[in-house]
């Protein structure tokens, strides 16, 4: 099973904050860190030090997408709260599924803890889901 993290946080995330939180969530599910290929979220937290340096330490591609693209995703748990205040209603779950691809499923739907929110997403994809290490995706 290859799966993609998706996450929302605020502006200055640092890495271990996120490796803590991240970690905690997929071990809490019990899922494997060796199944996991990518870690996305908003196209400007992507560009931030902190993911970019977690993802990079765990092994993993750093995706970022333009709100409105995540806007279109569809999502189990939209929020006009998050919607207000970055142009998206969903973060974490919208980014794990457009990263996973076609046919992507959650298995874990969003998670809160520390002020970050972490979705995971099951990839149905056979290759490389991108080429490169961190891919910020504009339309």
């Amino acid at each position: 099973m290859r799966l993609v993290v998706g996450f929302g946080a605020r502006a200055g995330v640092t890495a271990g904050v996120l490796s803590d939180v991240v970690r905690g969530v997929l071990l809490g599910e019990g899922l494997a860190l060796p199944q996991v290929v990518a870690l996305a979220t908003l196209d400007r937290r992507a560009a931030e030090d902190g993911p970019r340096e977690f993802a990079a330490s765990a092994g993993w591609r750093l995706l970022g997408f333009p709100a409105a693209e995540l806007a279109a995703q569809r999502v189990p748990t939209p929020s006009a709260v998050v919607g207000a205040a970055v142009g998206t209603p969903s973060v974490a779950e919208a980014a794990a599924l457009l990263a996973a691809g076609p046919g992507a499923r959650l298995v874990v739907g969003k998670r809160v803890r520390d002020g970050i929110t972490v979705a995971v997403a099951r990839s149905l994809a056979r290759g490389p889901l991108v080429d490169g290490d961190v891919v910020v995706h504009q339309r």
